[in-house]
């Protein structure tokens, strides 16, 4: 079995990324992230993750125990997690080689296979896979469906891992299983009119669009495309199509995977109403609804345009929310790669939101529902229904706690992109390219965000540009080639081109000088988050609560020695130790400051 490349190629791509087994991480606190999920996804036992499916599809679940929280036997939901699963391993194979994951992967879709081909005797139509009935659809198309209950979201996981595992393991079986499901999508929404499928997308119903236009992608069948547009929800494209922020009250991660599928419909039509939709999204969402660390969100629902300092609460910045903006953040740069803008915010969100989003003293990569932004805020906080506290093995299964497994066994996938003459660097993540194409090997060798350097070292030749991102935080960047500065343009928001002929053994060392900044909450200067170069701080307060936002003197913040990212400053008369906010876990801190006067020059 060998990965399967997609039959139709995207149109109106500028900026294409490498295939997933091309780039991987060397050591950092990414690799670490990727270790531990690792740990977990090789862990888990499968039969309590086949449970709902074969209790549902009338098979024996004799020796299993169920698992609790978002996936026992009685949660609307159920079985939402397994795609996610599904997805981390096909990628966790396609990526590290790795046998088990792989063999987790098939084994698993083997017993999805037995489950629906036993649809008859469970009294299911041909192709239903699921952890709950397929009387649930009949529910949300009369409006009956009992509140919270979001089928098409569940069934949305289902269909993506089946796809991934197909196209980065060359399963069959998953091919089989995806295309039968997929037909009952088909045969199921067929029947409804246009007025019949807005009213059913009122209820959250994941990225239905965007998968259905990958399995188009990936086949060439024009009906996956079909399929793919009747999930156009006009009450949410409509505005975005004419430019006009209508988020407030919205259920935020409701929307984001439809603009994915937005951006995913234009690579399948080249329909321009499809771009603007994704790319007015981002803007708005990135511009006017997201927090410092680059999450999004207060109690899971969008506020009005810069409301942020008003909602520094203990629900804020979904993870899944983030999870899906990298992800649409990564097709709009595909489409437009001019600028820095899209992955300034990759960046921001990436090393900000979600790299901290896991808890780094378990092994088994537990992550955070929501990341607080409440003065004394702590990390560890899932919702309330579901402890409050770090996710676990068994008994969270999580919205995010599923997202969570595919962030962490992706870290590398934006990195580099590249395009007919050109190599992106997008990320300064510690990392090897093979880029197969041109028989070049690059080691990109760095701290960052902890140090300002990075060096590439190229192996192979060949007459291409180097586009290195030069991020809108810094000033006076310089790139070195060989120890020799070369005298090219390094503005920041710009990709720096380097053109050259290559050989082997060729060194690019890249200075992004960081320095001390506040970022101030939209609707609000004297309410402010701090940063240096990319990396959002805190301030560590131990087992303290604050019931306000600390009094920092902005002069008073210092550098502890002249490297790594350790500051002290004084906040409500009283000296505080600050340091990046991604390691900010164990203890109640600060990350919005009531600010007064300058940071030191």
């Amino acid at each position: 079995m060998a990965q399967v490349a997609p039959v139709v190629s995207p149109t109106g791509v500028s900026a294409y990324p490498f295939d997933i087994n091309q780039v991987s991480l060397t050591s950092s606190r990414f690799m670490d992230n990727q270790n531990r999920t690792l740990s977990y996804l090789k862990f888990v036992d499968t039969n309590r993750l086949l449970y709902v499916f074969r209790s549902n599809h009338k098979l024996s679940t004799s020796g299993a125990t169920a698992n609790g929280g978002w996936d026992a036997p009685d949660f609307p939901f159920r079985s939402h997690m397994q795609g996610h699963f599904l997805t981390a391993w096909a990628q966790c194979y396609a990526q590290l080689g790795d046998a088990e994951c792989k063999s987790r992967a098939t084994s698993f879709v083997s017993e999805l296979l037995k489950c629906q081909n036993n649809n008859a005797a469970a009294g299911f139509s041909t192709g239903y896979l699921s952890g709950f009935p397929e009387s649930e659809f009949v529910k949300l198309e009369n409006g009956t469906l009992s509140s919270g209950n979001v089928p098409y979201y569940a069934i949305h996981k289902t269909l993506a891992g089946l796809l991934d595992v197909y196209r980065w393991i060359g399963d069959q079986n998953a091919k089989t299983v995806l295309l039968a499901f997929a037909g009952w999508v088909d045969t199921r929404t067929s029947k409804l009119s246009y007025a019949q499928m807005q009213t059913i997308m009122q209820t959250e119903f994941g990225g239905m669009n965007e998968v259905m236009a990958d399995i188009y992608h990936q086949t060439g069948e024009k009906k996956w495309l079909t399929v793919a547009q009747r999930f156009d929800h006009a009450a949410i494209f409509d505005p975005l199509a004419s430019n006009q922020d209508q988020f407030d009250g919205l259920h935020a991660n409701t929307q984001v995977p439809k603009w994915i599928g937005a951006a995913r419909e234009y690579l399948a039509t080249g329909t321009k109403k499809y771009s603007d939709i994704a790319r007015n999204a981002w803007s708005f969402t990135v511009n006017a609804h997201s927090y410092a660390i680059g999450g999004n969100s207060q109690s899971e629902h969008f506020h009005a345009p810069n409301a942020i300092a008003g909602w520094l609460n203990a629900d804020t910045a979904e993870g899944c929310n983030t999870y899906n903006m990298l992800k649409l953040t990564r097709e709009l740069f595909a489409i437009d790669p001019s600028s820095t803008t899209y992955f300034d915010f990759y960046e921001r969100a990436l090393i900000n939101h979600m790299l901290g989003q896991q808890n780094p003293s378990t092994s088994h990569g537990h992550i955070t529902y929501f990341t607080s932004l409440n003065p004394g805020g702590t990390r560890g906080l899932g919702p309330a229904w579901g402890g409050g506290t770090w996710s676990t093995d068994y008994d969270s299964h999580w919205c995010c706690q599923g997202t969570g497994l595919e962030t962490n066994t992706k870290m590398q996938d934006s990195i580099y992109f590249y395009d007919s003459s050109s190599l992106y660097v997008n990320l300064f993540t510690p990392s090897v390219l093979n880029w197969k194409a041109r028989s070049v090997t690059i080691t990109q060798s760095t701290t960052f965000p902890a140090s300002d350097t990075t060096t590439l070292t190229v192996n192979g030749a060949g007459d291409w540009a180097m586009k290195i991102r030069i991020p809108s935080w810094t000033s006076g960047a310089t790139i070195a080639v060989n120890g020799a500065t070369q005298s090219i343009t390094t503005t920041p928001g710009t990709y720096a081109s380097l053109s050259r002929t290559w050989t082997a053994g060729d060194k690019v060392v890249i200075t992004l000088p960081m320095k001390l900044r506040v970022i101030a909450a939209n609707d609000n200067n004297s309410i402010a988050a701090l940063a240096f170069g990319p990396t959002v701080l805190n301030g560590n307060y131990g087992t303290t609560t604050l019931s306000a936002n600390p009094k920092l003197d902005l002069s008073s913040v210092k550098r502890v020695g002249t490297t790594g990212l350790s500051f002290t400053g004084t906040a409500d008369g009283k000296t505080v130790n600050i340091g990046p906010f991604y390691d900010a876990q164990g203890f109640n801190y600060a990350v919005y400051w009531a600010v007064s006067g300058s940071l030191p020059s």
